[in-house]
């Protein structure tokens, strides 16, 4: 396996993988900007993006850009986070040309059409309408907002519907204009592959375009609030008890993804086996990070009947503390280092999750670190370490959301 990189003048970063036992690659455009980027009244933008620029550009329409991927069997699409939007194509690895012109053609020049841009507003509405069907993700936004008062990392990435509504195709093509530059692009590309190819097909199609740069943000400067309740009727309570954590920077980060996973993170966790196995008060329960440009935080979410919401709370904060204060196990710590390495290991053998791997890394970090490296950093951390990063942040504030029929603190 081979990792190369490059960024040209105009400012467009290039990261590759070839993998030459593969017949596929998986081509993708990582862009630095996200719900956290948009003005209040635009909120909602970045969303309304990935939509849009599957609708066409000058020379294609919505359904030939459909037909031409599914002609050859592939997969085309994207997703948008609060602080990036990605757009990603997996085809044979002989089709790679006609993914780079696709990919390129669609996120360089969309056509806006304005009949377009009205049925996509109608399908993002519904789409918020359907969110706010499902409690079980409406409590994590709800996190988010009682995390981070009044900064943009509490918006959800859908928008609002009046933000939606109100947003014009030329607010849209004005936030394109500004955000989907070279430099606040990369372009991640793994599978059969050949570096220099992948870097020269970009560099043709880049059409003139240089320059951007990647948004500036603010850290939240509010402490996070003690409790969020949204009440809804549902048959049972969606709970997540959260404490701040480290931002996406932080050298505690790579600790702290071994205490997530000891904490909540599979079957074998503390909290799965507490609150699902021995008592049977949950049938989902997990743990997970959250982790952006200067926040943070570790979260654990379930979803009990009302009537046990407040044991489940109760078991949860039990666990924060027990862990805080006596830390983890050395056959804890082991397990966890083992999960991490098989995790990795199974994700080494598709194209699109090494895409994502490589394209996120460059994006987030700016850099690769090679699976030597991330194997050594894993290897380095000591039971010490793990344990003084566990009972720096899960001693925190804690913060607690439910979406229910009841707000189980009274």
């Amino acid at each position: 396996m081979t990792l190369s990189s490059q960024t040209l003048d105009e400012g467009l970063t290039i990261v590759t993988e070839r993998m030459p036992d593969v017949r596929s690659v998986c081509l993708g455009f990582w862009v630095g900007t996200g719900s956290v980027d948009e003005a209040p009244a635009h909120a909602g933008a970045s969303h309304f993006l990935e939509h849009l620029l599957f609708k066409g550009t000058a020379s294609r329409s919505a359904r030939s850009i459909a037909e031409a991927v599914d002609s050859v069997g592939g997969d085309i699409n994207a997703f948008t986070t609060k602080e990036y939007t990605a757009f990603y194509v997996r085809l044979l690895a002989d089709d790679l040309d006609m993914g780079l012109d696709i990919m390129s053609d669609i996120v360089w020049s969309p056509a806006f059409r304005s009949e377009e841009f009205e049925s996509e507003r109608q399908v993002i509405l519904e789409e918020i309408l359907m969110h706010a069907d499902e409690p079980s993700e409406l409590v994590h936004d709800e996190l988010a907002r009682a995390l981070f008062p009044g900064h943009p990392l509490a918006r959800d990435v859908l928008g609002e519907q009046a933000t939606v509504s109100a947003m014009t195709v030329e607010d849209v093509a004005a936030f394109h204009q500004a955000q989907y530059r070279p430099a606040n692009v990369v372009v991640a590309a793994a599978g059969r592959l050949e570096h220099d190819h992948v870097v020269e097909g970009l560099a043709a199609r880049l059409g003139g375009r240089d320059g951007g740069r990647p948004p500036a943000r603010a850290v939240p400067a509010c402490p996070p609030l003690k409790r969020a309740f949204l009440a809804k009727e549902t048959e049972q309570s969606h709970l997540v008890v959260a404490v701040p954590g480290p931002s996406r920077d932080d050298e505690d980060r790579h600790a702290l993804g071994l205490v997530e996973h000891i904490l909540g993170g599979g079957m074998s966790s503390r909290l799965f086996q507490s609150i699902r196995e021995e008592r049977g008060l949950a049938y989902s329960v997990y743990a997970y990070r959250l982790a952006f440009e200067g926040a943070g935080a570790l979260a654990v979410y379930a979803g009990t009947a009302p009537a046990h919401a407040r044991e489940v709370l109760e078991l949860i904060e039990s666990e924060f503390d027990r862990m805080a204060e006596a830390g983890i196990t050395e056959a804890e710590l082991e397990a966890a280092r083992s999960h991490v390495r098989g995790a990795m290991a199974l994700g080494l053998e598709d194209s699109g999750a090494r895409m994502s791997r490589i394209g996120h890394s460059q994006l987030v970090h700016g850099r690769v670190l090679t699976l030597e490296e991330v194997e050594q950093r894993l290897a380095g951390l000591t039971i010490e370490q793990v344990n003084r990063v566990a009972a720096r942040w899960l001693s925190g504030a804690r913060t607690t959301a439910c979406v229910g029929p009841a707000d189980p603190r009274g």
